[in-house]
């Protein structure tokens, strides 16, 4: 019987007379992993083998990502069992931070959508099959390949042999189909995948991504892989993807460019998004103005509780701005007009749909000056139980907000995101 698994979560069972089990890796991503307890500890994010020239490639065993964002190796010796919904292993699991060794490879991270040589024309790998000959070994055996194009291929199913081109560096390897087994993965998640992939590699697949979802993901990257990403788009696809990233954001990072590679994709932004960038940029880095976002959700006093509702429920909102709405006279738009107080979202939840923000305001809320530096932010945060507060200049204009979030992005240390 061979167990093919189309999608976590769901499998279908193939008879293959006197055939061993084959399961396709890139199928594996995102499947849960259960201790013999039958405890969730984590879910693979990819699969280590290792190639060894006309040898079928060794499963050495699985990337296995548990909490905090920490990725660990799993031995294919200790797993007991591979179902449908879940992976599971026996002993104890060694939590010390995975790094791929030099004879190591990721059948997900780095095989997937790499062109290799099948009968004398160039295929693209879409997916690999493994098989266990024995108990405790699992063999790459089968390559899925594509000919043609994506709309016009067709696909196949091969031996291991029948191909040739997976030793050495490839210089412009797609990421199609590594793309689609993690697609549903959240943008913390995702630049977790991406830093632990050779620097050619997220580079070619971060580069592969939507603006708007890199944008995303670059926010989660450390600092040098943000600047390894940037770096290797062509400047006008670098200063799209600016002008997707919150101001804040896209700010930080310019900042750890240099000054006139900084100035020559703000220059190619457009103005209306480049002036948010401009401002932050006057600000020091570990201060209010420096942290702040420049888009809270800002609406006048006229506004009624069923229209500031709608604005803060919009998905794209992140809890921490969507906790309130902060209001202002016109314009609307960061540096405001006067600004009046905070509608806290349980008060809007309280009050009547038609009821104007101008009367549930809170004015016990003083805002801050953009000087004040983080450590005093996040006494301001925390005196109060407050997730974010607003930023102010000397004539009472709205500058922007800061976030618990922002604070502890700044008060951790530097290489956090990348701490074991």
């Amino acid at each position: 019987m061979a167990l093919i698994l189309s999608h976590p979560g769901t499998a279908r069972i193939l008879a293959y007379p006197d055939r061993v089990d084959r399961i396709f890796v890139a199928r594996l991503a995102g499947l849960a992993v259960f201790d013999p307890a039958g405890d969730q500890i984590g879910r693979i994010r990819d699969v280590v083998v290792s190639l060894r020239g006309p040898l079928l490639p060794r499963v050495h065993g699985f990337v296995v990502e548990v909490q905090p964002r920490r990725r660990v190796f799993l031995p294919i010796t200790r797993i007991t069992s591979i179902e449908a919904r879940a992976l599971i292993f026996t002993g104890k699991l060694n939590l010390r931070r995975f790094e791929c060794r030099d004879a190591e490879t990721l059948a997900i991270g780095e095989m997937l959508d790499r062109v290799v040589d099948y009968k004398g024309e160039h295929v693209t790998v879409q997916d690999l099959a493994m098989e266990q000959p024995r108990p405790s070994e699992w063999l790459i055996t089968k390559v899925a390949v594509r000919r043609g194009t994506r709309r016009r291929g067709e696909t196949l199913i091969v031996d291991w042999d029948e191909v040739s081109g997976f030793g050495g560096i490839q210089k412009d390897q797609g990421a199609a189909n590594l793309l689609a087994v993690f697609e549903t993965l959240r943008p913390a998640d995702m630049a977790n995948m991406l830093h632990e992939l050779p620097g050619k590699r997220m580079a070619e697949v971060a580069a592969a991504l939507d603006d708007d979802r890199l944008a995303d993901v670059l926010e989660e990257l450390p600092e040098r892989d943000q600047v390894l990403v940037l770096s290797r788009l062509n400047r006008e696809r670098a200063a799209d993807v600016l002008e997707e990233m919150s101001p804040d954001d896209a700010a930080d990072l310019l900042q750890e460019l240099p000054a006139e590679q900084a100035e020559g994709l703000l220059r190619l932004m457009v103005p209306e998004e480049a002036a948010p960038v401009r401002r932050l940029l006057t600000y020091g880095e570990y201060t209010a103005g420096g942290m702040m976002t420049t888009e809270p959700v800002i609406l006048p006093p006229t506004s009624t509780v069923a229209e500031a509702l709608a604005h803060i429920r919009q998905q794209e909102r992140p809890p921490a701005i969507a906790a309130q709405v902060y209001v202002t006279r016109p314009p609307g738009e960061t540096p405001t007009g006067r600004f009046l107080g905070v509608a806290h979202f349980q008060r809007l939840l309280r009050e009547p749909p038609s009821t104007l923000l101008g009367s549930v305001i809170d004015i016990t809320v003083d805002p801050i000056r953009p000087e004040l530096t983080v450590h005093e932010v996040a006494q301001y945060l925390a005196t109060y139980n407050l997730v974010a507060i607003p930023v102010v200049d000397e004539l009472g204009r709205l500058l922007g907000a800061v976030t618990v979030d922002d604070v502890l992005d700044h008060m951790l240390p530097e290489d956090w995101r990348e701490r074991p």
